[in-house]
């Protein structure tokens, strides 16, 4: 008979929680503790009370359709999701349009709409090459206008992935893979309004209550309130010293937290480790959960009776992008609640002197502000750190899992957990589901270098070929 592996997992959240449900099915090989910093489980995706006997989620909203290892976990433990249609509001006055209806912008911007599409084409034809090109560079090689690129381009890249002040600087690939992947795609191009459809979308469930219910029913140990402050590895085994001082050991230890904090705990990072944790760049959001109508009216073209999303950029610098939702047209605890209930995000603290907006909002109708420290998916994330995390995993009885490893979804941050788990000895536990086994395969090549089963097949070929390019890219990244 061989022991029980003993793994700790750091973090509840996405990640965390993902690898700690699939590891507990194999109770046999597995022990498996998580240790969480904060009170709750969730990681960044959280709840929270507010007045008038509510509650509202912030860091994570929903998701799509194509969140399917997502949704299938949430369905094995009792959890629904609440289908809503995107109707977003961009720009103000003269830079006002919608993915409903025609503008005055879209008419005049109609040339180059239509022209854009056969540039994603391009970007999606040659992805290997144009995800180290940064978006703002593509549209200015091919002459796009400013306008185009900050009042339509910039904001609904901002939208989707959540990358705020940082946007121009996203990888080129990212953006045509809104449209053009088959899978992943949220809308079809309109040649001439660039977005025209309302696609269905879902809310999430209370996230605080549905992360402790996957938790708790995994039957795995929870160790909240419990941050680290040391980790210390062997030629055998794992060493962790929490704040007080307390020290446990593990054969295996599995980070389901940010960058940032993997390197402040690791004694002796290795050099790969530092380069590629070390590129990851964080920047710290504000959140304003608030119900100030005349704030949203001042700044935003407001449906009160449609619009969930809503983005605008500075008139001082449209490079500068704010974010708000209107939750009452889109968590569906608050549907019917005779209230509009908004978040607004404030983007990159470093910028708030000059372009926040925040002290406009009156303090007697703010509900809740909360921080949220945000990764940058500019182009260098893609250039320095995807390529070199096949070369991480696995090495000193260390793993890495989170959506930094790849791409700011909370589909990206499940695959991350699955993956590492499977990589422990837990097999992928949704391969009966097509789309779900499809985002894990590429996810487990591209972070892992691995397939999900070795033999003759594709991806086992494409692990092959793609192992020397990556090596040269690691090489390339290491300088």
């Amino acid at each position: 008979m061989t022991s029980k592996k003993r793994v700790l997992i750091v973090g509840a959240g996405a990640a965390g929680t993902a690898a700690a449900y699939s590891l507990s099915k194999h109770p046999e090989k597995f022990q498996v503790e998580v240790w969480e910093k904060l009170s709750v489980p969730g990681g960044v995706a959280c709840s929270s009370d507010i007045k008038g006997d509510a509650f509202v989620n912030y860091g994570v909203q929903g998701g799509t359709p194509s969140y399917r290892n997502t949704l299938i976990m949430m369905k094995e433990f009792g959890f629904k999701t609440s289908p809503v249609h995107m109707m977003i509001s961009f720009g103000k006055g003269k830079t006002h349009w919608t993915n409903y209806a025609k503008s005055p912008l879209t008419e005049k911007l109609k040339n180059e709409i239509k022209r854009f599409e056969d540039v994603l084409k391009k970007i999606n034809r040659f992805e290997f090459f144009y995800i180290f090109v940064p978006m703002y560079k593509v549209l200015k090689w091919n002459g796009f206008s400013e306008d185009f690129a900050n009042e339509m381009v910039f904001p609904l890249t901002a939208l989707f992935f959540g990358t705020g002040n940082r946007t121009p600087y996203v990888s080129a690939a990212i953006m045509a893979r809104v449209f053009l992947d088959e899978d992943l795609r949220l809308f079809d191009y309109d040649s001439e309004l660039l977005l025209s459809q309302s696609p269905e979308m879902f809310a999430f469930p209370k996230l605080e209550q549905m992360y402790e219910t996957i938790l708790r029913k995994s039957g795995v140990k929870i160790c909240l309130n419990r941050p680290i402050t040391s980790v210390k590895r062997y030629g055998t085994h794992v060493t962790v010293i929490d704040q007080d001082g307390k020290t446990a050991t593990f054969d295996e230890i599995l980070f389901a937290c940010d960058a940032e904090t993997v390197l402040k705990l690791l004694e002796n990072p290795t050099f790969f480790e530092r380069k590629a944790l070390g590129n990851v760049k964080y920047y710290n959001d504000l959140i304003l959960t608030h119900e100030d109508d005349n704030y949203m009216n001042k700044h935003y073209e407001v449906n009160k009776n449609k619009d969930q999303y809503f983005v605008r950029t500075d008139p001082t610098d449209p490079a500068k992008i704010e974010m708000s939702f209107n939750l009452s047209n889109y968590q569906p605890q608050l549907k019917n609640s005779n209230r509009n209930i908004y978040q607004t995000i404030y983007l990159d603290d470093n910028l708030r002197e000059k372009y926040w907006t925040v002290d406009e909002v009156k303090k007697d109708k703010v509900l809740l502000e909360t921080w949220w420290r945000q990764f940058s998916h500019s182009w260098t994330h893609f250039a320095f750190t995807v390529p070199l995390m096949r070369y991480l995993q696995g090495k000193k009885h260390t793993w890495f899992c989170g959506a930094y490893t790849l791409i700011n979804t909370h589909e990206i941050a499940m695959i991350s957990g699955l993956a590492a788990a499977h990589r422990l000895g837990a097999p992928y536990p949704f391969h009966h589901d097509p789309l779900a086994a499809k985002q894990f395969d590429q996810y487990l090549l591209t972070i892992h270098g691995k397939p999900r089963n070795f033999g003759c097949n594709k991806m086992t070929l494409l692990s092959c070929i793609l192992a020397p390019l990556m090596a040269l890219f690691a090489l390339f990244s290491s300088y």
